[in-house]
């Protein structure tokens, strides 16, 4: 570590022992030093510390080293992270995927909703085979413990949690099932558009995010337009109503309830003319026992935690102009959530 505004530098000398046993030359080994015996553990770890807030290029320039140094650094630091909280044993984990490149490239992202960390990051894309190698990094024993997953309607998923543990519930994280119905409004806006024509448009035209977004969380001047849009055009008014109200359905302790909420939220459906938003209805319904699971109160988790690790996942890739080195991001991943050495 520097002292002020001087680098230090240690002039050891490392003894190397010739082993008559094995036949091999040793070095000797130093508590204070990193395996490579080319810097002290505590500025190994203030690197690392580093590397948590700045870029690597941003601090091989503040320290003077080359970029490769302060990567590996960073990297045994972040190792070192994971082998201190030890293997995880989940009750309650909530299962994604990430793009880490173009072409539909995909790695899932599984993580602890309870001790709110990623755990695992793997596979080669979202198939059952990928998602099964996480139940088989887990074992056996504790693949049993869980007892409830969080994930999206993909297949795959859902079928690899079915088969690997049987025992867990499913339950569909309601911020995808709201972005599919933010799509279908969507689309009624953009029919309505096409429909009509000349200054009819100019109401819907620039509006897409004022519709998809929370009433609540508008500025002054969207919830204005929003007011002209709905009081100009009565199908996107009653789509967005409609897109408004499905969201007391996560409100509902008792799954009779919510199961007579959204038969009359369907009802209501009738006679307006709204195909995407019965597509939804009907993709609702078969998927019916994964939403019905967050009534029980023991299932009441927080669900942004998923969506909040994969913003994470984007800023670090954003900040690095992508990732190459795949195990360099999955030590990344792995410890966003973890404490400092």
């Amino acid at each position: 570590m520097s002292c002020a505004d001087h680098r230090i530098y240690l002039d050891l000398e490392v003894r190397r022992v010739d082993c008559r046993q094995c036949g091999a030359v040793k070095r000797e080994r130093l508590d204070f030093l990193v395996e490579n015996a080319l810097h002290t553990k505590r500025f190994a770890l203030y690197v690392g510390r580093r590397c948590r807030t700045g870029t690597i290029r941003d601090v091989a320039a503040e320290l003077r080293l080359d970029w490769q140094t302060v990567k590996r650094l960073e990297m045994d630091y972040m190792r070192e992270q994971i082998r201190r909280v030890g293997t995880p044993g989940p009750k309650v984990i909530g299962i994604d995927e990430i793009s880490i490149r173009k072409g539909h490239t995909y790695r899932i992202v599984v993580s602890d909703l309870l001790r709110r960390r990623p755990i695992w990051f793997g596979g080669t894309d979202r198939s059952e085979a990928s998602m099964g190698t996480f139940y088989d990094w887990l074992g056996a024993n504790k693949s049993q413990g869980i007892r409830l997953a969080v994930m999206d309607m993909w297949k795959p998923f859902r079928n690899t949690a079915a088969e690997r543990a049987p025992q867990a519930a499913i339950l569909f994280d309601k911020f995808h099932i709201m972005r599919h119905l933010g799509e279908a409004l969507d689309e009624v806006r953009k029919s309505e558009y096409a429909r009509l024509s000349g200054r009819q448009r100019r109401y819907i035209k620039g509006q897409k995010y004022t519709l998809l977004s929370r009433r609540a969380n508008l500025s002054l001047s969207g919830k204005r337009a929003l007011r002209v849009l709905l009081n100009a055009n009565k199908r996107l008014n009653t789509a967005y109503m409609l897109k408004e109200s499905f969201g007391q359905l996560w409100d509902y302790e008792h799954e009779a309830w919510a199961r007579k909420f959204f038969e009359n939220w369907r009802a209501a459906l009738k006679w307006q003319r709204l195909k995407s938003y019965e597509k939804f209805a009907q993709m609702i319904d078969r998927h019916w026992d994964g939403i019905a699971a967050y009534c029980k109160p023991e299932n009441k988790v927080s669900l942004g935690f998923v969506e909040g690790v994969n913003t994470k996942i984007r800023v670090i890739q954003r900040r690095a102009y992508g990732l190459r080195d795949e195990e360099y991001l999955r030590l990344k991943i792995l410890t966003c959530m973890l404490p400092e050495l």
